[in-house]
């Protein structure tokens, strides 16, 4: 690495930093410290609890101000050249605008990349470490009272004993929607029972307007409909699986969860959606970077104040294309991919117009 590169990435590096602790501080005093306080004052939460909460909600926080903190660092590094005329030396000196950008461009690569990383393996966990910790500690609950797609596990002597499906379940009236029950023996289904509602009961719940196959074989069934079906549950056995929020999945779970939804779903269009967020945001710093560098290269002599105008705009134009783009997704007008990646698609284009413009 030459001496210049590393100069540029030195002057790119304090604002980056500086960028990330302002935007987080911005983030958590503006929405976290406010749900932190109403916990305080509503559910009485102690000093430990709170100061778990505040540490759990950092990393969802600080994976956003990446790709802003990007844009302002790139503003401001070469404003600051710029201002003291070292871009008019090293153009002189024979360096084309190319080459002056190769520094910002590559380090912003490299943070979108840790970024990638971060969102997918400390992000989610930390989510989880929030909600259960407000659920638990806070609001003294163990789980939501309801849920969707909540799966139950009984296991047996031999391995699987049965697992029930329901598509929806209220802790509050105990009832069950949408409920599947699969009987294992020997690890092979031997029994399917579906239902439209459940109600669970101590020990059992009754299943209502439903069928029951009976798999005498592989190429062979039997099949009997009913109106009310009553089964056995052993608690001690038995084991609920509980959806977690798509924030506190990884790309696998949201894949999973996604898949055990038919096509066209609201509910499957946001978990995708979800999926191809986890890598576009984190990879906006890249492209932040591409639109922050011709700009403040071709604007000569600007000022830290108004590197941070422009920051405030290209972030909310940038924010305001994925709600739009994230709205239509949701409801089927754009493909899930199209729909997460059309903010960087938007200013992938921009960077690019602007690249080549100010190079000419």
């Amino acid at each position: 690495m030459r001496i210049l590169d590393k100069y540029i990435i030195t002057e790119l590096m304090w604002p980056f930093i500086f960028g990330v602790c302002a935007f987080s501080s911005m983030f958590v005093g503006g929405g976290t410290m406010y749900r932190i306080a109403q916990y305080i004052s509503k559910f009485g939460a102690s000093t430990v609890v709170v100061a778990k909460l505040f540490i759990y909600s950092l990393p969802g926080v600080v994976v956003l101000t990446f790709p802003m903190s990007t844009l302002l660092a790139t503003l401001l590094c070469y404003g600051r050249l710029s201002a003291s005329s070292e871009l008019i030396a090293m153009r002189a000196a024979g360096l084309s605008f190319y080459r002056l950008t190769a520094p910002v461009l590559i380090t912003a690569f490299f943070i979108s990349a840790f970024a990638v990383v971060f969102s997918e393996t400390v992000v989610p966990a930390a989510n989880e470490a929030y909600n259960a910790t407000i659920n638990t500690e806070i609001k003294g609950n163990t789980r939501p009272k309801s849920q969707e797609h909540m799966v139950i596990l009984e296991k047996s002597k031999d391995g699987i004993g049965r697992l029930t499906y329901a598509r929806r379940y209220d802790e509050t009236t105990a009832v069950m929607q949408q409920v599947t029950v699969q009987e294992f023996e020997n690890n092979r289904p031997v029994r399917i029972e579906t239902a439209d509602t459940a109600v669970r009961y101590d020990g059992g719940m009754a299943l209502e307007n439903g069928a029951i196959q009976d798999i005498v074989s592989s190429d062979s069934s039997r099949t009997m409909f009913f109106n009310q079906q009553y089964l056995p549950v052993e608690n001690k056995t038995a084991k609920v699986s509980e959806q977690k929020h798509s924030d506190e999945m990884t790309i696998r779970e949201l894949k999973r969860a996604a898949a055990k939804l038919p096509d066209g779903e609201r509910k499957k269009n946001a978990y995708l959606i979800e999926l191809h967020k986890r890598a576009a945001i984190p990879s906006a710093c890249l492209f932040f970077a591409l639109i922050g560098a011709p700009l403040a290269l071709s604007s000569p002599r600007t000022s830290s104040a108004s590197g941070l105008g422009y920051s405030i705009i290209i972030i909310f134009l940038y924010y305001m294309v994925m709600t739009v783009g994230t709205t239509m997704g949701q409801n089927g007008v754009l493909p899930a991919m199209l729909a997460a990646w059309l903010p960087n698609i938007a200013a992938l284009v921009t960077g690019l117009y602007l690249l080549r413009r100010a190079a000419t």
